[in-house]
């Protein structure tokens, strides 16, 4: 049987991994190397996959995990989290149109969206991380 205690570590360095595979291939394009700016966000997409499926799969099992902190910081947590939720639903539909736009080389269209899309999933990426530290970590 898995051992889902260790997911929410395992969901932040995946969250981590594609903050870092994100930020890679805006530098890679902006520098013109399409084609490795491809593959880093094929890849960034591939673990923000990764990360959904393991995160679906912990909360199944475990279910929710309350946030014990008090005072100012439990302003802080559900901010973040609030801010996290509300973008993280609206960067599925974002991304996967701006993946197949990338895919099918519709440039202008996918620069477009792109420009949304990149901030949104790195803010996404990088509050997961901050939940899962203020939530099981402080």
């Amino acid at each position: 049987m898995l051992d889902v205690t260790t997911l929410p570590a395992v969901n932040a360095t995946l969250n981590s991994l594609a903050a870092v595979l994100l930020a890679t291939g805006y530098v890679l394009v902006r520098r013109g190397r399409v084609r490795q700016h491809r593959l880093c966000m094929l890849a960034a997409f591939t673990t923000s996959v990764l990360f959904l499926v393991s995160y679906l799969v912990y909360h199944a099992q475990v279910g929710s995990q309350p946030f014990t902190g008090l005072g100012p910081v439990r302003i802080v947590y559900f901010t973040v989290l609030i801010s996290h939720i509300t973008l993280a639903a609206i960067i599925v539909p974002l991304a996967l149109v701006t993946l197949r736009r990338g895919l099918r080389r519709n440039d202008a269209r996918h620069v477009a969206i792109a420009r949304w899309t990149l901030p949104i999933w790195l803010y996404v990426s990088v509050t997961g991380v901050v939940v899962y530290w203020m939530l099981y970590q402080m």
